[in-house]
Parts: structure tokens; C-alpha cells; sequence
């Protein structure tokens, strides 16, 4: 037996006694992280049922204060209505954008309704812009000669 057999033993142990220390100290950090984050989830739920709530009771104030002069009926329709224009208005701000927009600026811009690419979309050009005539002094280029056949850039076809 070699002098240093037993060190092997003793590496061995300690490597697995320092993974576990570190599989404890992990587990521990996400315990305690998640345990926060449910915090912060609860606080979050009880926040936004207390605002339906609050929403409830302004509607029900709206719907009480148009009765004093109107119909039952009649402000219980306006009430609702009111609502659905809110609604209406917050989902278009949650959006990205609205297709209403994106049809009239095409119709603007370029008198016709083509679907605008993501880079257009956030203020660049899909492709570089076209001049509408060549630069004056420019002799015009002859036709290209065809390429040979033999290049080696060029597919073979038929093998």
C-alpha cells in the first residue's frame, strides 16, 4: 500500500462533503427566495382584488348618481357603457400597437397598405432606399457577359 492511498480516501470524502455543504447552501438561498417571491405574489393578488373591488364601488357611485336623474335602467346602460369604452381603451394601451395606426400611417406614407417589416415598425427601413435616377456623368454599364459554367461558385446540376 502506498503512503498516499489514504489521502485518496480522505479527497474523496472531503469532495463529497463539500458538494453537499453546497447543495445545502443552494437549497437554502431558493427557499428563502421563493418564500419571498410568494410573499410579494400574495401582496400582489390582495392588491388587485382590492382594486376590483374599489372599481365595483365607483361604478355602483356612477350608476347611483346618474339614477337620481335618470331611469334605473337608463343609468345602469350608461354605466355600462362607460365601462366597456374604459375597458376598450385600456386593452388598446396594452397593445403594442394598433392596426388602426399602422393602416393610416401606410396609407400616409405610401399611398398603399403594405404590411410594414419589425424594423420599419421601430423606426428604420426594411431595405436601403432606391435613388430614382443614376448619379449624372455615370456612363451606363454594357450587358453582363454570362458566367461560365465552370466556375466553381456555381452549382452543377445533374450530378
Amino acid at each position: 500500500m502506498k503512503p498516499l492511498d489514504h489521502l485518496e480516501h480522505l479527497d474523496k470524502h472531503l469532495v463529497d462533503e463539500l458538494a453537499q455543504v453546497a447543495r445545502e447552501t443552494v437549497r437554502d438561498e431558493l427557499r428563502e427566495q421563493t418564500r419571498k417571491q410568494r410573499r410579494k405574489a400574495a401582496l400582489y393578488a390582495a392588491s388587485g382584488a382590492l382594486a376590483l373591488y374599489a372599481g365595483a364601488a365607483l361604478a355602483l357611485a356612477v350608476g347611483l348618481a346618474l339614477a337620481l336623474g335618470l331611469p334605473d335602467w337608463a343609468a345602469a346602460l350608461i354605466t355600462a357603457v362607460i365601462l366597456g369604452a374604459l375597458a376598450y381603451v385600456l386593452r388598446g394601451m396594452a397593445r403594442p400597437s394598433r392596426p388602426g395606426q399602422d393602416h393610416a400611417a401606410g396609407m400616409a406614407t405610401g399611398g398603399h397598405s403594405a404590411r410594414r417589416s419589425a424594423a420599419e415598425a421601430v423606426g428604420g427601413m426594411p431595405y436601403p432606399p432606391v435613388p430614382p435616377a443614376p448619379p449624372a456623368g455615370a456612363d451606363t454599364p454594357g450587358p453582363v457577359p454570362p458566367r461560365p459554367a465552370e466556375a466553381p461558385d456555381v452549382p452543377h446540376r445533374g450530378l
